[in-house]
């Protein structure tokens, strides 16, 4: 079926997955190391999971757990809904993915929250990851028609505020991933994969002098797609969700009432258990076995790595941005996203600019990489923010 079966496979399953007709789920080979650099590589179902689907943390290096908040905030940290100030609001984003290596690969988000009282908000959101359509064939090449895979997860968030600055919030989820056409594969039907998960977030913001300057400085956490294990056949393998922790920082500066800067930090880690180290015959001689219940995947994602300590710091992702807003009006951004060489090896520029004019706020985000190097290479984000019912205050 070609390279854009074996890609989405690969996104799908982060390698795991492969297409051949019908899809099929097969087990890491001994001492395979997926992604090409020597280094023990991280499985999980779902990734998508994982894409920042807000413009403006994308044009800020991904970084917008701790920044000030606005509609998108479930996407990243749940808990900052209860610091908006209107009483109600829609966004939706929309980005083309890899488009570099396939032309019909995108995401879409839609998120809404509603504010029920001056500590008390509900939201929700569905976001959804198309691979496009792809051609099916089977082991003679007869044409078995189009498919398109996809996968969803829907949403409801409820955040509280205790006093004027600390809120948590939690989100629940619903997964479903549809990569296969329902065919049989080594005896078993291969079916959509479904997960239940939750996000359990804090966040923290206190308006002081900082650095000779009128200052609001936040911090955040969100440990997020806390959940049951993924498979595709009744009796197969089963695989983690994107369990993540992320927590970061942020700064804002309040030059004077036309003018305002923002830096901001976040620093990313994968709750999974990282692949060990095999020999020729299946067994492990570095690291530990990677089959292990959910709580003990993710408190044991902080020490299995086989490199030991120095290879844990290597899971940790950076990403930095910078963000000037003139008037509330108009805004640019600039950012840096890092991942180890040996993780993978994202590294990339973005470049963000925002617009508001009355209850709409329209933003850009634009991934700056090499074509040669980075299949991400001029990602482009879009999203549209709506805020209606005025001030709660």
């Amino acid at each position: 079926m070609g390279f854009k079966c074996f890609l989405i496979a690969g996104i799908g399953l982060l390698g795991l997955l492969i297409f051949s007709g019908d899809l099929k789920a097969q087990g890491l080979p001994s001492g395979a190391q997926s992604n090409g650099s020597g280094g023990s590589n991280i499985i999980t179902a779902v990734p998508f999971l994982l894409i920042s689907p807000d413009a403006r943390a994308g044009g800020m290096g991904e970084a917008g757990v701790a920044v000030l908040p606005d509609v998108n905030a479930m996407s990243n940290n749940p808990s900052k809904l209860a610091f908006l100030d209107q009483r109600y609001g829609l966004s939706l984003s929309y980005s083309p993915w890899l488009r570099n290596l396939v032309s019909d690969i995108n995401l879409g988000y839609l998120s809404g929250f509603y504010k029920i009282d001056d500590r008390n908000v509900i939201g929700g959101s569905l976001r959804y990851f198309s691979y496009g359509k792809i051609q099916l064939t089977d082991a003679n090449k007869q044409d078995l028609g189009t498919y398109s895979p996809n996968e969803f997860a829907i949403d409801g968030t409820f955040s509280r505020r205790f006093g004027d600055s600390f809120s948590l919030g939690t989100s629940l989820r619903y997964i479903r991933s549809a990569l296969s056409t329902g065919q049989f594969s080594g005896g078993q039907q291969v079916k959509a994969g479904q997960s239940v998960a939750v996000d359990v977030s804090g966040y923290f913001k206190k308006q002081t002098h900082f650095l000779g300057s009128d200052a609001i400085l936040a911090a955040g956490a969100n440990i997020s797609n806390i959940g049951t294990k993924m498979s595709y056949t009744d009796a197969g393998n089963a695989y983690f969700l994107p369990t993540n922790l992320r927590i970061g920082g942020a700064s804002t500066f309040l030059v004077d009432d036309m003018n305002q800067f923002t830096v901001a930090i976040d620093f990313n880690k994968l709750l999974v258990p990282t692949q060990p180290q095999y020999d020729g015959n299946g067994k492990i001689v570095k690291g530990r076995d990677p089959n292990v219940s959910v709580p003990a995947g993710i408190f044991g994602s902080f020490g299995d790595a086989p490199g030991g300590f120095g290879e844990e710091l290597k899971e940790i992702n950076i990403g930095a941005g910078l963000e000037y807003l003139y008037a509330g009006k108009f805004a640019l951004r600039g950012g840096y996203f890092y991942e180890s060489p040996d993780k993978g090896n994202r590294r990339y520029l973005t470049l963000g600019t925002g617009f508001k004019y009355d209850i709409l706020n329209i933003d850009f985000a634009y991934l700056v990489a090499s074509p040669q190097k980075s299949p991400m290479a001029n990602t482009l984000r879009f999203t549209l923010l709506f805020n209606f019912g005025g001030s709660s205050k």
